[in-house]
């Protein structure tokens, strides 16, 4: 049985349930190295709180904690992640091939350099050209970013914008497999209708009601304050609008609503909670402005929950899960009185949103776990055979 080593930087919601779906298929091996370090990181700056997901992470799978010698441990900077023991742990496990999530950790790219030549590397990273900037700076960027991924043998692209990018930066077609940006469909699908009425009671909000919503951090890059302003500014009647999460914009989100009784705030709730936020509402809608909304997955649960979407063209996933008239709308970013109009235009009857809902959850259906799973198993009995 091939053997494949996966290197990560700490426990996801998204990811691990793959790896628990790779091992117990049994096509291959795997075993999980996570580099941040066994330390007890729950500050999330996102939502400005300490965040412990009530998802199981660490269940179904093989994985080791890699030592991490840091002297400020964490993904948000390059000298954040430093395992010495990285490289000679998993050469001790004798893996066929490695598989790096993302190159931006000192001990990542360390990695990727390595064992360039030595067996295959594969990467999966969601980077886009949707932040592309022009100047001195992004000609640097562009010689860098094609001397790394010349040490990649086979990328795992999440959707249209990401597989653009690798290939912009030298990756050719038959190096490159799609294995979408995925969530739990089965458990965001499943209904929760006594949940949900108790929940929309607890908000006054009516049956006949339009409840638009954002779920996600409070900050600048997903832009809830645009949602804000158009919102007010489309003044729609019979519709609410649901913002739930938390982070630095929130005081500043309330205080900007006013009062306003069509516009409710929810704290932050966790995975278990999220399908019932989700079902309750009518129209999901995601305006970030960036940079770095890359996929934007909070549009994976809302589409298997059976939703309508909206979204602005700096979200990732917009191309490929966002069809115009079908299952929703995209809206150009930063432009508040196009958000307006899409508003208004979604919002005009319950029965279309419900509508384009189905579609959603027919849409969603191929991004799933199993294709990640089903991708990576392909590429790694073909490779090495």
């Amino acid at each position: 049985m091939k053997k494949l080593a996966i290197i990560t930087t700490h426990p996801i919601q998204y990811y691990a349930p793959v790896f628990k779906l790779l091992y117990q298929r049994g096509n291959i091996d795997l075993k999980v190295f996570y580099t941040l370090g066994d330390a007890d990181i729950k500050y999330d700056p996102g939502f400005g709180k300490d965040v412990s997901w009530d998802i199981p992470t660490l269940e179904g799978y093989p994985y080791q904690w890699t030592e991490n010698i840091s002297g400020q441990p964490g993904t948000h900077h390059f000298k954040g992640i430093i395992n010495p023991a990285l490289i000679r742990d998993v050469e001790t496990w004798g893996p066929d091939a490695i598989l790096v999530f993302g190159w931006a950790y000192k001990s990542h790219l360390k990695v990727i350099r390595y064992f360039k030549n030595k067996m295959p590397v594969y990467f999966r990273g969601d980077s886009t050209l949707l932040d592309d900037v022009k100047g001195a700076r992004r000609l640097a960027k562009i010689f860098f970013l094609k001397w790394l991924y010349n040490h990649i043998d086979h990328a795992f692209y999440v959707g249209a914008n990401n597989k653009l990018y690798f290939k912009r930066y030298g990756l050719s077609e038959n190096k490159l497999s799609f294995a979408p940006h995925a969530v739990d469909n089965d458990r965001f699908s499943l209904s929760r209708d006594d949940e949900v009425r108790k929940f929309k009671q607890e908000l006054g909000i009516c049956d006949t009601d339009i409840t638009i919503l954002f779920a996600g951090k409070f900050e600048n890059k997903k832009s809830p304050g645009l949602l804000l302003n158009a919102f007010m500014t489309a003044n729609i009647p019979l519709t609410r609008l649901l913002f739930v999460g938390d982070g630095a914009l929130a005081n500043t989100l309330k205080a900007a609503a006013g009062g306003n009784t069509q516009v409710s705030f929810i704290e932050f709730q966790n995975q278990s909670a999220m399908p019932v936020v989700y079902q309750s509402c009518d129209l999901f809608c995601l305006p970030s402005a960036g940079p770095g909304e890359t996929w934007g997955l909070a549009v994976n649960e809302a589409m298997a929950c059976g939703k309508a979407v909206l979204v602005s063209d700096k979200v990732g996933c917009a191309a490929d899960l966002v069809k115009e008239g079908i299952n929703g709308s995209i809206f150009r970013s930063g432009d508040v009185q196009d958000l307006v109009e899409k508003l208004q235009a979604l919002t005009i009857d319950k029965y279309s949103l419900t509508q384009m809902g189905k579609q959603s959850q027919h849409i969603i259906k191929r991004y799933s776990f199993l294709h990640i799973a089903e991708a990576i198993e392909h590429k790694l009995q073909n490779e090495t055979n």
